[in-house]
């Protein structure tokens, strides 16, 4: 559903306002340079996959706001700290590993997503500097390509995409763990 958004109505908005802004501004930086007009490539799906795990990050973060224990709130209200120094003081040291774990998932999620960003990404096979030409992932690649491969070699190559993706993904949920396990605050004043 998101993908077929993106093709529709984000890519062309992209393409037509804010790509050429992006390349009118900023243009003498390799990154924004080249825009393609059509509304499919990098830029474009960076868009989507944010949108993507944006609600994911909010979540976990949320129920990381929740889960510090109201005695170290009420403790910081009860010597004087106003409602921005308790959150600035104490919420957030307390959740930011978590907040750090959360990102890395979310990321880990960006990471394995396939369709969305097969259908936005435009399939190009230059790599260049420019964040708008067409591109391909390690997961739009599988998607656009395992059809249509023979046997041999091309399978071979494309579950060789897939394994890597695969180790992609564990490798940021061991990463995540390590940061939660290593500085979380927190831990052992926990019930």
């Amino acid at each position: 559903m998101l993908g077929l958004w993106g093709i529709l109505v984000l890519g062309p908005f992209l393409a037509h306002h804010v790509e050429p802004w992006l390349h009118s501004t900023l243009g003498f930086i390799p990154l924004f340079g080249d825009p393609q007009q059509t509304g499919q490539g990098l830029f474009t799906a960076a868009v989507i996959l944010t949108i993507m795990i944006v609600p994911i990050v909010a979540s976990i973060s949320r129920e990381l706001f929740l889960g510090v224990p109201s005695d170290l709130e009420e403790g910081a209200l009860a010597l004087g700290a106003t409602r921005w120094e308790m959150v600035r003081g104490v919420i957030l040291p307390a959740t930011r590993s978590g907040i750090a774990a959360a990102v890395i998932l979310g990321l880990g999620r960006a990471v394995g997503e396939a369709i969305a960003v097969t259908q936005v990404i435009g399939g190009g096979t230059r790599i260049g500097w420019s964040l708008f030409p067409p591109a391909d992932t390690l997961a739009s690649k599988i998607a656009s390509s395992y059809q249509g491969a023979g046997s041999g070699i091309e399978t071979s190559s494309l579950l060789y995409l897939a394994a890597i993706l695969l180790v992609l993904g564990l490798i940021a949920n061991l990463i995540a763990q390590v940061i939660v396990r290593r500085f979380d605050p927190l831990r052992g004043t926990r019930e």
